[in-house]
């Protein structure tokens, strides 16, 4: 069953590797949070990534955590130096993990890539979505939260 609106922040344990930064990242309940699921053989991942890179502009500075999950849906996406190319290519700046074991995405109950999981001030999931269409309504909710 899908995490469900109201669930509480579940973490980011179980990566099996963190890009830029020593262990998994001690995430503030207080402000907004965003967690980005992607993988490097996602076509929409790509596509949108650009609109994932205009919120970080936007809402990091004023107060959103933002990670990036990377989630392999094949055996080849596990190799870790393509994600490094992909980081490189898009601009990635945010905190990103590599979630090899697909460990995260069970916290998250995910399935999917690209995937949204926004959580408001108080550490309660607000939003959640899938997909091109779902990253619309993200922007939506940052709106609202930032408002």
């Amino acid at each position: 069953m899908p995490m469900r609106v109201g669930t509480p922040f579940p973490g980011l344990h179980g990566a099996t590797e963190w890009i830029g930064v020593d262990a998994a990242p001690s995430l503030s309940i207080g402000r907004p949070i965003l967690i980005h699921f992607w993988a490097v053989s996602c076509h929409i991942c790509h596509e949108t990534m650009s609109e994932v890179s205009r919120y970080r502009a936007i809402y990091v500075p004023k107060g959103l955590q933002l990670v990036s999950i990377h989630m392999p849906r094949y055996e080849s996406d596990t190799e870790v130096q393509k994600v490094h190319e992909d980081i490189k290519t898009y601009g990635m700046t945010q905190l990103i993990g590599v979630d090899n074991m697909h460990a995260v995405a069970e916290l998250y109950q995910n399935e999917f890539v690209p995937a949204y999981f926004l959580f408001d001030n108080d550490g309660n999931l607000k939003f959640r979505a899938a997909g091109d269409k779902g990253l619309q309504n993200v922007g939506k909710r940052l709106e609202e939260l930032f408002a």
